[in-house]
């Protein structure tokens, strides 16, 4: 969460988005543990104009840099981190999916990404399909909710539409820009991502559960309940 001047000195906070569209694939050079762990991630980016405390999505996680230098940079996870993601198998030659935060007119090409994790799935099956690729994944019971055909979620931090959901598994097609632009293609089966439900279907999904519960109806109060207004 940045907190941002908006007109005459006034600050509010605002959060950092993505859009899922991968910008490049980093390779991880150097992890040290800690109370926080550093990691150093090479990027084809330009590191050296990173500002500092920007947020840069890691697979799919948003992270802050705290330092730069050459073409690479250093960012820094907390323990929640690494027991909510994938990171904390982060080793030297890692390739990790990079995004940077949107900018103010920015293009929304993918769809709205928080960078904020929601759980770690892992592949169940992979097949060819055409020139595509088409992954099974898990699907947690309680990110469930959120998913529906043809709907979005972020896999690693990529922006991919949801091609089938069932019980306890949703696939999703890769084109062949998605293959070659991002790590997801050389996932094999039992290997492990981080999952970010949809944000609208979490919305959707509150005002429905607080709709149905005691007292029913939409209200002024359970509109602002679900995160919407003031």
């Amino acid at each position: 969460m940045k907190r941002r001047n908006r007109g005459r000195g006034s600050v509010i906070s605002q959060p950092d988005m993505f859009t899922g569209l991968i910008q490049d694939i980093g390779v991880v050079e150097r992890v040290i543990p800690g109370g926080m762990t550093d990691v150093w991630i090479r990027t084809a980016l330009g590191a050296k104009d990173f500002a500092l405390g920007e947020s840069i999505a890691v697979d799919g996680a948003c992270l802050t840099v705290v330092e730069r230098g050459g073409d690479s940079f250093r960012v820094q996870a907390a323990p929640e981190t690494l027991r909510r993601t994938t990171l904390g198998a982060a080793a030297p030659g890692s390739r990790v999916n990079l995004e940077r935060a949107l900018a103010l007119g920015d293009r929304l090409g993918g769809h709205l990404v928080s960078g904020h994790v929601d759980a770690v799935s892992e592949v169940l099956e992979t097949r060819p399909e055409g020139g595509s690729w088409v992954m099974v994944f898990r699907l947690p019971e309680a990110l469930a909710p959120f998913f529906i055909e043809k709907g979005s979620v972020a896999i690693d931090g990529i922006s991919l539409t949801v091609n089938t959901v069932g019980v306890d598994r949703f696939s999703v097609q890769l084109i062949p820009e998605t293959q070659e632009r991002t790590t997801l293609r050389a996932k094999a089966v039992g290997e492990r991502v981080n999952l970010e439900g949809d944000m609208i279907g979490k919305y959707v999904a509150r005002l429905v559960s607080l709709r149905q519960g005691p007292g029913g109806g939409l209200s002024e109060a359970v509109i602002k309940a679900a995160g919407f207004g003031g």
